[in-house]
């Protein structure tokens, strides 16, 4: 593979509930929701980002609002291409240097198959790639978090995304063990939905739903008697109907989804070896991801592992900078095929 010009590299991290872009020397430049807005009628692309994710429960019947990813991996193919079409053009509309086609540093769950993988990779390269370049999302938010990855000692990493869960230890440049479940975000606000139209007879939709979990919503033992008023329809006369919901209401919606992460943080730590784990006793794990910011659940974690528990200082970037700082290791990840970095293959 020829000489690459770092001027034209891009990492995204591609998730199931937004894209972010890294340039290199100009950090996050596009943060966007991964939702697309098509005419059912042309197949055009109405809306990409932002402004389809407004449309979501507002469409007329010939507009559908699509989200191309699922947990973590492509569930529509082409609109994935359009939407990553339309980041790649936006990012490079911001960059002092024009270039032809850039190199992309794309991020992939860990648990991935070979066929999602190569999914991912034909997408970036049909959206405007050069080359693409899979990095796995954990080994991505501990770079990104300031973890010692290439250092012979253990790191624990625990990145809570829209789709995907994933928990992973590293040393010395490569996953040691991991655990990919497809259980995050966006089940949060599933069981939300769920509880309330069981509770109340109510239907409410993704965005309130994402309201009562980023306002109120508490991991494990609440603390505070926080009540938030929500609005949908109610099932049984199918008119608006506002209702009270307490924060302890929430948290029980969430108990399980939140058992089922610290279950997969348990698994990979039994799973780990002595030398390692006596390592992540010491330094602790980190939490990155927007589910990081789920109130209280770094010490319902640290209460079950006996281990402390930190969230990185930007979660919800941790991906899109680690992917984009691993573009500086890109030849160092091809002379070394074990580690989390690997070239596509045509």
């Amino acid at each position: 593979m020829g000489q690459i010009s770092l001027s034209q590299d891009l990492g995204i991290d591609l998730g199931t509930a937004n894209t972010l872009v890294f340039v290199k020397g100009k950090e996050i430049v596009v943060r966007e929701p991964s939702v697309v807005a098509r005419n059912r009628e042309t197949g055009e692309v109405e809306a990409v980002g932002s402004a389809a994710k407004n449309m979501i429960g507002r469409t007329p019947g010939n507009i559908a609002v699509i989200r191309p990813m699922k947990d973590g991996v492509i569930a529509d193919y082409d609109t994935t291409s359009v939407m990553m079409k339309y980041y790649i053009q936006k990012a490079m509309k911001k960059r002092s240097v024009f270039a032809k086609k850039p190199n992309v540093m794309v991020c992939v769950p860990s648990g991935i198959t070979m066929v999602e993988e190569r999914a991912v990779i034909d997408a970036t390269k049909q959206a405007g790639a050069k080359d693409a370049f899979p990095i796995t999302e954990p080994f991505a938010a501990a770079i990104g978090a300031g973890l010692p990855v290439w250092e012979p000692t253990g790191s624990m990493i625990v990145d809570i995304g829209g789709g995907t869960t994933e928990v992973a230890v590293i040393s010395l440049g490569g996953v040691v063990t991991s655990e990919s479940i497809r259980i995050a975000g966006d089940n949060m606000d599933e069981a939300i939905i769920n509880y309330i139209r069981k509770q109340y007879s109510l239907l409410i939709g993704e965005r309130s739903a994402e309201s009562l979990k980023m306002d109120i919503a508490t991991a494990g033992e609440v603390t505070e008697n926080l009540e938030m008023d929500i609005r949908g329809r109610d099932m049984l006369t199918g008119l608006p109907k506002t209702v009270t919901v307490t924060a302890r209401e929430i948290a029980t919606s969430l108990q399980d989804t939140v058992e089922a992460i610290v279950e997969a943080v348990k698994n990979t730590l039994e799973k780990t070896p002595p030398e390692l784990a006596a390592d992540i006793m010491n330094r602790g794990i980190v939490l990155s991801g927007g589910g990081a910011l789920l109130k209280n659940l770094d010490k319902v974690i640290s209460d079950e592992t006996k281990i402390p528990v930190f969230v990185t200082e930007n979660p919800l970037d941790s991906v899109a900078i680690g992917t984009g700082k691993s573009l500086d290791y890109i030849k160092h990840f091809q002379s070394h095929p074990n580690v989390s970095i690997r070239p596509s293959i045509d």
